[in-house]
């Protein structure tokens, strides 16, 4: 079938194709907001493949790929989390950890298609709350998740990229 979309789990096999599609999303989504030096540092410390190997290896965490007639273009990763701050700690949640779609495919239904899977998974699981963090000055992904009914919270988060300070905003939605 012709441009099939498809959600995967993502196998120790995937962990080159995650580095390279993390590191590429991650650029797009945040170049010009810090020094080429702590932009280069950033990826290499978070997304090489030593430390998503491990991240896969986890069975709490959930890391899936968007494909396109099997090819990576976007990836979820989602876990159980306890959200204290978020003054919810007595329910079960679940937190949205990274969501991001190569810049070249905006627009053509994989995030929706991603924000289904990852509802749909926290439904039939019984999670009470969701909550994901957002960068302050992302108002297209604020926007994105208010359609699927986040709210904005008074919690917040220091989200360093090397010495550049940039701070996130914790959207929480109820089920």
């Amino acid at each position: 079938m012709e441009n099939e979309l498809t959600l995967r789990r993502l196998t120790l096999n995937d962990v080159h194709a995650l580095s390279l599609l993390a590191k590429k999303t991650f650029y797009d989504s945040f170049t010009g907001t810090c020094t080429a030096v702590d932009m280069q540092q950033f990826l290499s410390y978070y997304y090489n493949e030593a430390t998503l190997a491990k991240e896969i290896e986890d069975d709490t965490m959930q890391y899936y790929f968007a494909e396109i007639n099997n090819v990576p273009v976007g990836y979820i990763l989602y876990k159980e989390a306890d959200a204290i701050f978020l003054g919810v700690n007595e329910k079960k949640s679940v937190e949205l950890k990274r969501f991001y779609v190569m810049q070249s495919h905006h627009g053509k239904g994989i995030a929706q298609y991603m924000m289904n899977h990852f509802l749909d998974f926290a439904t039939k699981n019984k999670f009470s709350t969701a909550f994901l963090g957002v960068w302050e000055y992302n108002s297209r992904a604020q926007y994105f998740y208010a359609k699927y009914g986040f709210k904005q919270t008074e919690a917040r988060h220091d989200f360093p990229i090397g010495n550049t300070m940039q701070s996130d905003i914790y959207l929480i939605k109820e089920f």
